[in-house]
């Protein structure tokens, strides 16, 4: 899977995900950008609710149990411009029993972007091929 992105303008990046998706990101005005997308860490707190709420909801779906309405909250603290900590809260229904509340609880923290985030996902950055176009002269 891969996913690339491309300056627009400013901060602006269009972003390319496999699979046909894209998505504008960019940073708010308050950090230089001109707000037109979520900025990268912002999308990444999106990213951990998403996962979390889609792993609990295929989990009750094998289980055969109905959610009905499922939310899942994340906040954000941060250490400068980077999260220094994200602090996900679950909101399911009433009428599940104890048991099921737990389970669902112990699922969500497997989701691949908690993993991720956790730590367990090995990163790397290298050069790749240059840009169509050169640009970047001046730059150091």
């Amino acid at each position: 899977m891969r996913v690339s992105a491309r300056r627009r303008d400013g901060y602006a990046h269009e972003v390319e995900i496999e699979g046909g998706h894209s998505i504008v990101v960019d940073e708010p005005l308050a950090a230089g950008g001109t707000d037109t997308g979520p900025s990268p860490t912002r999308l990444l707190a999106a990213s951990l609710a998403s996962c979390i709420a889609i792993t609990m909801e295929m989990y009750a779906g094998r289980k055969g149990w109905d959610l009905g309405e499922v939310g899942v909250d994340v906040d954000v603290e941060y250490d400068g411009p980077a999260p220094k900590s994200f602090a996900a809260s679950l909101r399911l229904p009433p009428d599940l029993s104890d048991e099921q509340r737990e389970r669902l609880l112990v699922v969500a923290r497997k989701c691949p972007v908690h993993k991720a985030l956790a730590g367990q996902t090995a990163v790397s950055v290298a050069h790749g091929e240059p840009v169509a176009g050169g640009g970047g002269e001046g730059l150091g």
